[in-house]
């Protein structure tokens, strides 16, 4: 059956044309009169038609799957019947924003952008705007991806841009208890050191009289023995990497393996447990003094009189002053945000240092010395255990005379094999080192504080 003959399509061409003469009318009308907008009775019949019109089109598409024409740009109607066989062109509705329509679209955005828009009229405008372009560009417009940097709609032609000299190294503590004992070069040829140490000294008294016996108290006498250990770790690599990579890669490696053996090495000062390989750390070590600091409110005033406890046992113990206090940068966190009863900081920067400060802050700093404490600086080491206690959630404080402990220490070697794996064209990457530690020529000027209050802190 032809389209002219199909009753159906006949009645919806003859409505069509009746509404689009009626809309044509309207248009009509406003320009005999002269005038560039339709009055609100003339827009309202107008929108009416062009509705049930925009239906009447659609059914016709429908049943002919023939696409119709748009009209162009800046055409309010056309006229005429067209000719009704199979090529059929249907003219289009027309758009909220016309030359003959009584709004703007720019005068709306603005009344929405500005707040402007109590009744919503605007805003409704500018939506029944947006959906009418959407069907205005229904199956004429050919929509494609536009390029961007996905790959294959044009990203190939972005690479990315490798920074390989700003590589980022693997984030570690570093060795500040280390490096505040005393350090010296480990001699050559040996696996032990051993330094002689007098157990008990000799006495002196007072000569009772002239030619009376003298005073007479034989020394003893032990040793400290710090055993050679050491500390090692490898990377086995492609050879291909090392070759081919526009950074010396084995360079990276090593420098990473270095990192990971200072810690290694701190983490063996403070903890190590003279078993399995490891030396005697100052935590381990016999004889050293403890303070216990149970104040579970972790009041600054509490922790300053713990620590002032542990100055003294080291005063009255070893005869000598402590020269370092060394913590967790939790704690020291911690000690940072005390504050007193009208909320002033009780630690205060140094160029701010009041008459009642409890410490000062001399360094914004994760590891090394950051301040000082009743005039002994600071050294906070993220080494520190923080596993301690009963609930496994302590740290500790040390309070030592730094000097009185040693460290020997080699230099440290690297080495690249390339036979062990030559087959598989691999080299392996080494960095090693002998190290030895004692912290037991004299325990006595060691003190750790550590008990129940020093949890994480709060800093509410």
């Amino acid at each position: 059956m032809s389209v002219s003959s199909d009753p159906m399509l006949s009645r919806l061409w003859a409505r069509r044309d009746e509404l689009m003469a009626r809309r044509t009318a309207i248009t009509d009308a406003v320009e005999a009169r002269g005038d560039e907008y339709l009055t609100d009775a003339e827009d309202a019949e107008h929108r009416r038609v062009s509705d049930e019109l925009g239906e009447v089109i659609g059914r016709i598409r429908e049943l002919t799957d023939v696409p119709a024409s748009r009209p162009t740009a800046g055409a309010a109607v056309l006229r005429g019947a067209p000719s009704r066989t199979a090529s059929v062109s249907v003219t289009g509705e027309p758009l909220t924003y016309s030359k003959v329509g009584r709004h703007s679209m720019v005068l709306d955005q603005l009344r929405v952008a500005s707040n402007a828009d109590a009744s919503g009229e605007a805003r409704a405008r500018l939506q029944r705007h947006t959906k009418e372009m959407s069907v205005e560009l229904a199956g004429t417009a050919e929509y494609r991806v536009d390029l961007n940097r996905n790959v294959g709609q044009g990203g190939d032609f972005v690479p990315p841009l490798w920074l390989m000299n700003e590589w980022i190294a693997y984030a570690r503590p570093g060795r500040a208890t280390a490096n505040a004992v005393s350090n010296q070069a480990l001699p050559g040829g040996t696996d032990s050191i051993n330094i002689p140490k007098i157990a008990t000294g000799g006495a002196t008294a007072i000569q009772t009289a002239d030619n009376a016996a003298v005073q007479q108290t034989d020394i003893t006498d032990t040793s400290v023995q710090a055993n050679v250990k050491t500390i090692a770790g490898q990377q086995s690599v492609a050879l291909q990497l090392i070759e081919q990579s526009p950074i010396n890669f084995d360079q990276v490696i090593f420098q990473d393996l270095v990192a990971d053996y200072n810690q290694k090495l701190d983490l063996q000062v403070i903890n190590g447990s003279n078993a399995s390989g490891q030396v005697l750390g100052i935590l381990g070590t016999a004889g050293i003094g403890t303070v216990t600091y149970s104040d579970t409110t972790q009041n600054a005033g509490t922790m300053y009189a713990a620590i002032a406890n542990a100055i003294q046992l080291v005063h009255v113990n070893r005869f000598a002053p402590p020269t370092a206090i060394i913590m967790h940068p939790r704690r020291w966190g911690g000690l940072l945000a005390a504050r007193d009863s009208q909320g002033r900081p009780l630690f205060l920067p140094s160029p701010q240092e009041g008459r009642n400060a409890m410490g000062v802050l001399d360094e914004v700093a994760s590891q090394g010395v950051v301040g000082n404490v009743q005039g002994l600086p600071v050294i906070t080491d993220a080494n520190l255990p923080t596993n301690l206690g009963a609930g496994t959630n302590q740290d500790v404080i040390l309070v030592m005379r730094a000097s009185d402990s040693i460290l020997f220490e080699g230099g440290i070697r690297t080495r690249a094999l390339m036979e062990v794996k030559g087959q598989n064209l691999e080299v392996v990457l080494q960095v090693y080192n002998y190290v030895a530690f004692t912290a037991g020529r004299y325990p006595s000027g060691i003190v750790q504080v550590s008990g129940s209050g020093l949890t994480a802190p709060s800093f509410s």
